[in-house]
């Protein structure tokens, strides 16, 4: 007989990832998707002269951090990802602190990634077609320098 869903561990189900929040700066955008919040720690494989076994050893190196892409849909007069593109001066960007928030039911964060100085290195905009009945999205790949997650 199943139980009460009253009696239920919170932990028992794992959180769905439809229901997010990306906040830029202070301002909070509604995206259709997020990707590549990946991190990775690069090998370094060393070998002592007089190691006795003939094979590396392999140690931690440099963190890693890939490139987070954001979609959205288009929105007449919505040209918040070309502005902030467009400021890319030689070597020199706005960088700004990025949040993705992984939301509960009740709109509480549960999970959170922080970007640190975030900035555009790439936008997509929508594909056209004269026989689609797609709505129109475009997207944004952010470069940045680190990754710090927060459990809530």
């Amino acid at each position: 007989m199943a139980e009460a869903g009253d009696k239920q561990s919170k932990n028992t189900w794992p959180i769905p990832k439809f229901y997010f929040q990306v906040k830029w700066d202070s301002k909070t955008l509604a995206f259709q998707e997020v990707s590549g919040l990946d991190a990775e720690a690069q090998p370094i494989e060393y070998r002592a002269g007089d190691s006795k076994v003939f094979s590396t050893i392999k140690m931690p190196g440099i963190q890693k951090f890939s490139n987070v892409t954001m979609k959205k849909g288009v929105y007449k007069s919505d040209n918040k990802f070309w502005d902030w593109f467009h400021e890319i001066k030689m070597n020199t960007i706005k960088r700004i602190p990025v949040t993705i928030s992984l939301l509960d039911e009740s709109g509480k964060p549960t999970m959170v990634w922080k970007l640190v100085n975030a900035w555009p290195t790439k936008i997509t905009a929508t594909d056209l077609k004269s026989d689609g009945n797609e709505v129109a999205i475009e997207s944004i790949e952010i470069a940045h320098e680190g990754l710090t997650i927060e459990n809530k």
